[in-house]
């Protein structure tokens, strides 16, 4: 097959490598270093699919990030989908397959297409608001139908067969983009001995001198480029990322940049390579050299197939060899877009004529174009387009100085494109991220970024500046600020020599006039993607929408997936024409990250499947398994449950765990409480601020438990924590708060208190914990330590100890879970298997069991025990549970929560309070979660007096036990309270104390 618009030489296309790729089913031809975009203009496709509202067909008419309409669904198979892929930036390979997302039966014959021209006029910005609100019970099945009309990708249905990955990176200069400006500043802060980043979303560097004729130094631009990439490359101190956009820019000079790494050159990457890369970097500078994108003008039918920007005409023409079209005509308000006009007419095209809304301009370029026999047409502006899927021809009518009305008969011109170009919109979203505000430059006729806030400097177009000699020298001139503010030396600065063009003023216009107003006219468009017309916005702003952000979310404005990268500008000027306001009054919207869309791939990574959410293991999980432990998750902790022996039910299981523990001793591996290593002189006032409790004077060797509270008052988090020296602690918290623990002692330290001197570091993984407890654990525990006195009174209750342990260093603390003696044993995690092996060695003739967390529940409901996360929920206060002793109000330092306990609400004597509760049957177990009632013989809805938190059969005790709460439950200690179930049944239970074991505590003292 021909390519009808291919022209027989030139571009940058490897027409050595022709490739075939199919798109909406048919198969065409095409050259390495074709966009899918080039390949389809080159092979007359004029149509690549339909609009958001209205379904008019819609051609390309940019060749970069900023095109709206080229947005396709890329893949071969199912599991290689990927939508909204777009065209003018997806390079093609063999074999590669896309299709238009909307469109049906296709894009080209497309039947929603006639709903758009008979009901458009029904559906003004804002008409699904008003239109799909009754009955309100159809609206799920409203927006499947919007969904569905809506025309964009689809995500696919089976799993990405891809990797992705994400690398950290650090450097003295980070470069976002490869053009002029930023080549300069690249290769000057190389040479002056900076470390190196430049990232461009392009597939190879230069910028717009990839399409562009002029000379540097009296050669090709191209020719520069080159000679500037090779020199990078072979930079040791450089980094070049091409295909790479750098997508957000955040604080501290953070910013992230989406690699596609091999989109280029197949549906799925090849063996042993990663598809995509996000790379995170930190920047001693960072230089944005991010260009600027050409603006449309706003005209009748400006959407037409054949409708394009004029830098788009010769990107395609100069970089890809193809033009896309027969017959031109350009509208401009400035000189730069003369060169579209003159390389149409030198690939041997007609240009029909040039429309010049200035009235007598004059420069290098008009001078040229009208050397060449190009007509050109002052004063005046194309008001409209004719053709139903390809523009045929133009109104050219002319205008008033002021660019606001149409001051004579409109002719007619015969053509198949239109280019047009309104000037130039700087690239400002990534100046703006952490943000900086832009500000509007009147004889600029654009936004440019403000004033930063960090280590942040700006070159070439982002500045509005677009002369190529001050380009250069603009990016010459931030790497030298780059290299002074990192302490190096300059190198020499490269010389570069470039010929001046002379051009004239350009002319600020945002809507062209037509001889009918906007709500008369054919549609103006001023976002393709959405819709959005130059008589939606105003009418928007006659609703009352004055705010621009307002403006956008009625219209829909900047919404899609190109983010208004061509129509915010001129839709925010029409809305301040509209209001009467000047653009600086009006503003602009918030740019935020991304700047272009990145794949849920690239985002995750390679923390999916089981590094999503990954398996934590203690050093005795070997073990566990060939003994036969069921386990359960604990936060990321795989821990045991329970110890099933052959042929033995889970309750079976855990009634022999328990009676092992009381009756001798057991074991558990408690290896994933957190653990937080704090010092500083400052540490001991810091846990006085974060406990509830007292503890400046808990002395070395010492532990004490404490109750840790949000400011609300309400318990989130529990444990103890050890004096290992006068500013040196050691804090346990739950295995599953644990994370949340040190970030909350982090906030408080860097917030509120930086003054105190304290430091956190988490040793969970540090160390293997292993608990022994029960009547006999001081006799096996001696049996294998001979340098710690266990005696009673040389080792008393709430000590710790450091010894050795199966001749192992360890910390040894007497603390308890279970009510029992009971000795916490620490070493060093590769040690935790050894001296856990040891232990059952010489355990055997105490019968040393090992239990679970299930078995630990138990135990520490019958003391009455709180477990922090099952007996709260964020609701509950330590006065709540019973824990008032674990309260000092009388601190020099209130402390986190202390406010909260005392509001009203928190003083309550209705309060719900933790109590025990014994069923009158002894072997029946109230369900966890169980509501309490005072009587069942009431009408539904019943009056809820508390809830069951815990609950449990106790073998140790001969009945079940359970722990909950019950309105003013200190109070109806003895009274008896119902508990209906599900089926109809109801379960009775007495109101008793928490502690149904060894209520003065003798078993842990002995």
């Amino acid at each position: 097959m021909t390519q009808k618009n291919r022209i027989p030489s030139g571009g940058l296309i490897n027409r050595a490598k022709p490739v075939t790729f199919t798109y909406n089913g048919k198969s065409y031809p095409g050259f390495e270093g074709d966009t899918i975009a080039s390949a389809l203009l080159a092979n007359g496709v004029d149509i690549v699919g339909r609009s958001f509202k209205y379904s008019r067909p819609r051609g390309l008419i940019a060749a970069g990030a900023e095109e709206p309409n080229g947005i396709l669904q890329v893949g071969a198979s199912e599991a290689t989908q990927v939508p909204n892929v777009r065209a003018t930036q997806q390079m093609l390979f063999d074999g590669l397959v896309c299709e238009s997302t909307n469109g049906w039966p296709n894009a080209n014959f497309d039947l929603m297409g006639a709903i758009g021209k008979v009901g458009g006029k029904m559906m003004p910005p804002g008409f699904y608001y008003k239109t799909f609100m009754f009955p309100q019970s159809m609206w799920s099945t409203y927006e499947k139908v919007i969904r569905k009309a809506a025309g964009f990708g689809r995500s696919p249905l089976e799993t990405d067969p891809d990797s992705y990955d994400h690398i950290n990176q650090h450097c003295d200069v980070m470069i976002a983009g490869a053009g002029p400006a930023g080549l300069a500043a690249a290769l000057f802060s190389a040479n002056s001995g900076l470390r190196v980043i430049i990232a461009d979303e392009q597939s190879e560097l230069g910028g717009s001198l990839l399409s562009s004729k002029e000379q540097i130094n009296g050669k090709p631009a191209l020719d520069w480029v080159r000679d500037i990439a090779a020199n990078l490359s072979a930079h040791p101190n450089v980094t070049v990322l091409t295909h790479a956009t750098v997508n957000g820019y955040h604080d501290h000079n953070f910013l992230t940049i989406h690699q596609r790494l091999t989109d280029h050159i197949s549906d799925k990457a090849p063996n042993g390579q990663v598809r995509q890369r996000m790379h995170k970097v930190r920047a001693h500078q960072v230089i944005l050299a991010t260009g600027a994108h050409e603006r449309p003008l706003v005209y009748g039918n400006n959407d037409l197939p054949g409708s394009m920007i004029a830098s788009a005409v010769s990107t395609y023409i100069n970089r890809f060899g193809v033009v896309p079209g027969e017959s031109l005509v350009l509208m401009t308000t400035n000189d730069y877009a003369y060169q579209a006009a003159i390389d149409w007419h030198e690939s041997g095209r007609e240009v029909v004529a040039i429309v010049d809304t200035r009235a007598n301009p004059e420069g290098d370029r008009i001078s040229r174009a009208k050397s060449l026999g190009i007509k050109v047409i002052t004063g005046s502006a194309v008001i409209d387009t004719q053709g139903k899927k390809r523009v045929t021809g133009v109104s050219v009518a002319p205008i008033n100085a002021m660019g606001d009305s149409v001051t004579g008969k409109p002719t007619q011109l015969s053509c198949d494109t239109v280019a047009s170009s309104g000037g130039w919109s700087p690239v400002i979203h990534l100046s703006c991220h952490t943000g900086s505000r832009p500000q509007w430059r009147d004889d600029l006729i654009a936004f440019v970024p403000g004033k930063p806030d960090r280590s942040q400097l700006t070159a070439g177009g982002i500045n509005a500046t677009y002369a190529l000699n001050d380009v250069i020298n603009e990016g010459f001139n931030a790497a030298q600020e780059a290299i002074l503010a990192c302490q190096k030396t300059p190198a020499d600065r490269p010389v570069v020599s470039i010929d001046s063009v002379v051009e004239a003023a350009s002319m600020a216009l945002f809507l062209v006039p037509h001889t009918a107003k906007p709500s008369r006219a054919p549609k103006q468009f001023v976002d393709y993607q959405n819709d959005v017309t130059a008589a939606g916005i105003q009418l928007a702003a006659r609703e009352g929408f004055e705010s621009i952000e307002h403006v956008k979310r009625y219209t829909a404005l900047g919404f899609g997936t190109d983010q208004g990268k061509l129509g915010n500008i001129n839709g925010m000027a029409i809305t301040a024409q509209t209001l009467g306001k000047a653009i600086p009054e009006t503003g602009t919207t918030v740019f935020r990250p991304n700047y272009t869309p990145v794949t849920f791939g690239a985002i995750a990574g390679m923390h999916c499947k089981s590094l999503f959410d990954p398996e934590r293991y203690t050093a005795m999980h070997g073990w566990h398994l060939e003994h036969g432990a069921k386990f359960e998750d604990v936060g990321n902790w795989k821990r045991p449950w329970y110890y099933p022996k052959a042929g033995e039910s889970m309750q079976e299981a855990l009634n022999r765990e328990c009676q092992a523990t009381r009756n001798s001793v057991g074991i558990l591996d408690a290896s994933t409480l957190g653990k937080i290593d704090i010092q500083g002189k400052d540490a001991r006032e810091f846990l006085g601020r974060v406990y509830s409790n007292a503890w400046a004077k808990l002395a070395v060797g010492k532990c004490r438990y404490g109750l840790m509270c949000h400011e609300d008052g309400m318990v989130f988090d529990d444990g103890v924590t050890s004096c290992l020296g006068e500013n040196h602690f050691l804090m346990t918290t739950t295995t599953g708060g644990a994370a949340g623990v040190l970030e909350w002692l982090e906030l408080y330290h860097q917030t509120e208190w930086p003054e105190l001197e304290v430091y956190f570091t988490s040793v969970t993984d540090h160390w293997a914990t292993m608990t022994i407890s029960g009547p006999n654990s001081r006799a096996l525990l001696s049996e294998l330590c001979d340098d710690i006195d266990l005696d009673k009174e040389a080792f008393k209750f709430m000590d710790w100890r450091a010894g050795t342990v199966a001749g192992v260093p360890a910390r040894v603390f007497r603390i308890s879970f279970t009510g029992e003696l009971s000795y916490e044993i620490n070493v060093q995690a590769n040690f935790g298997l050894h001296v856990w092996e040891k232990l059952f060695a010489q355990g055997a003739k105490y019968n040393l069991t090992p239990y679970g967390t299930e078995t630990m529940h138990v135990l520490r409901a019958e003391k009455g025990f709180v477990i922090v996360g099952q007996d709260t929920d964020g609701s509950v206060t330590p006065h709540d549970l019973g824990m008032s002793w674990c309260v000092s109000d009388g601190k020099p330092f209130s402390y986190i929560g202390k406010r909260g306990m005392h509001r009203e609400d928190n003083l309550r004597k209705d309060r719900k309070q933790l109590v025990g509760l014994k069923t009158k049957d002894p072997h029946q177990v109230i369900p966890e979660g169980a509501q309490a009632v005072a009587t069942p013989e009431v009408a539904v809805p019943m009056e809820m007096l508390g809830h069951v938190s815990s609950s449990y059969y106790s073998a140790n005790l001969g009945h079940s036990i359970a722990m909950g709460f019950i309105r003013d439950g200190l109070n109806k200690i003895g009274d008896t309270v119902y508990y209906p179930q599900r089926d109809g049944s109801v379960i009775e239970a007495e109101i008793c104390s928490p502690i149904f074991l060894d209520p003065k505590g003798e078993r842990q003292h002995v």
